[in-house]
């Protein structure tokens, strides 16, 4: 009889943590706000880079490795727009010259407003495109899984990272706040990327 009463209580249990994970998996992909702003300094209205992410509602780690790699493309002298999923489905009409896309690991895999977009909502064939994933620790599957969906659409891949909200960003600065260092390896990682990304622009605006 009490076996039979602590099946009972570990299916109830069971039930409810996986009731609890579905709605908490609903919750976190839902697609976030409307947020985008600009980076550099544009001297007319064509905009050379796009940079998307849809906002986690928990913490903003997402927000700030796009506002660091749009300063890094300002201070290397380029210039475009950070935007949300929600924004950048009003640009998909304008041609940019390189698309960046970060996302969120939720379940071993990047969120679904991101992919959803890539795969549904622009055209990125032929184009460079840049992944970043994020996650608070684990993000190997996901990456790939993201960096697939980029190849499927035809994108031509010309840099993928993972950045971490509670792993070690770089060892050898464990004594720091792991964000800052994050934003800062975006920062690095974005600067080394920009002569590939001059020459990509200027082909774009031959």
């Amino acid at each position: 009889m009490k076996a039979h009463r602590w099946y009972k209580v570990s299916g109830f249990i069971f039930v409810f943590i996986l009731v609890g994970w579905f709605i908490l998996t609903l919750w976190v992909e839902a697609e976030g706000p409307k947020k985008s702003w600009k980076f550099g300094v544009l001297p007319s209205s064509n905009q050379q880079i796009l940079i998307v992410y849809d906002p986690d509602p928990i913490y903003n780690l997402d927000e700030q490795i796009c506002r660091s790699f749009g300063e890094a493309m300002a201070d290397s002298g380029l210039h475009g727009r950070v935007a949300t999923v929600a924004a950048a489905r009003e640009l998909t009409d304008k041609n940019f010259a390189v698309y960046v896309f970060c996302a969120n690991t939720y379940n071993w895999r990047p969120d679904w407003s991101i992919t959803n977009f890539i795969e549904n909502e622009i055209t990125i064939k032929g184009k460079p495109v840049i992944a970043i994933t994020l996650g608070s620790g684990s993000t190997e599957w996901s990456q790939k899984a993201f960096e697939n969906v980029i190849f499927e659409k035809s994108g031509m891949q010309i840099g993928s990272k993972s950045l971490w909200l509670l792993r070690p960003n770089d060892q050898l600065r464990i004594n720091e706040i792991n964000v800052d260092v994050a934003k800062s390896a975006v920062y690095d990682w974005a600067l080394e990327l920009t002569d590939d990304l001059h020459d990509y622009v200027k082909q774009d605006s031959l």
